[in-house]
């Protein structure tokens, strides 16, 4: 784990698969609650840190429900395409917002060729809240091409485990108020062979997206 404590914010990080599964999995965004203390901080590669791996992830068997109400059948519908998934929720307060906007942004400084070519998928940790019409809303703030999908929790939980992010399931506090503990990582998989190939932290800039973005549409990264 301490290779990736100090590993450089602006510098790709070789790791095994294995490696940041662990330490990925370790490490939650807890919106509207306090991350559990069983999480050490050990385990948190610093922000904005882009780690490279040497066995890509697989894309996970996900089918869930887009935006616009239509079935979306992950692995099929993004073959061999360029995508970057993210796990959050449309009531985060913070990180959520932060990381959709830092992407959106890069893909705008993209040209017109290649922001076609890239898929952005934001898949709702926070299903009974995030209804196809709320995702569809709060996506287009940041970009109308962007796909938001929502479901069985399970299956996205189970999606999210197989990838290394931790993500549980909201609960409701006395007060009415929703804790949302999720994984706060970018995947980038490559069009080359539909695998994770590359995994940004929580603090990784619009300047970073914009440098990677054109190595990952064309499998290059």
């Amino acid at each position: 784990m301490r290779a990736l404590l100090h590993a450089s914010p602006r510098t790709a990080v070789p790791v095994r698969a294995a490696l940041v599964v662990a330490a990925v999995s370790l490490t939650a965004s807890a919106c509207g609650g306090t991350p559990s203390a069983s999480r050490p901080d050990a385990a948190t590669p610093p922000s904005g840190t882009a780690i490279r791996l040497d066995r890509p992830l697989p894309k996970p068997d996900l089918t869930l429900t887009d935006d616009r109400g239509r079935t979306f059948d992950l692995v099929k519908q993004t073959a061999g395409k360029p995508v970057l998934m993210y796990f959050g929720y449309t009531h985060c307060p913070d990180v959520c917002p932060t990381t959709m906007a830092d992407i959106a942004n890069a893909v705008k400084k993209l040209p017109q060729a290649e922001q076609r070519k890239l898929r952005v998928v934001f898949v709702t940790t926070d299903p009974d809240r995030d209804t196809p019409k709320r995702l569809h809303r709060w996506l287009a703030a940041f970009d109308t091409r962007f796909t938001g999908l929502s479901g069985d929790f399970d299956a996205t939980q189970k999606a999210a485990r197989s990838l290394g992010i931790a993500v549980e399931k909201p609960r409701k506090n006395a007060d009415g108020s929703y804790t949302v503990n999720h994984g706060a990582q970018v995947l980038a998989f490559s069009p080359a062979d539909d695998k994770v190939h590359m995994i940004y932290t929580s603090g990784t800039t619009t300047r970073q997206y914009s440098a990677d973005l054109p190595k990952i549409i064309k499998g290059a990264l």
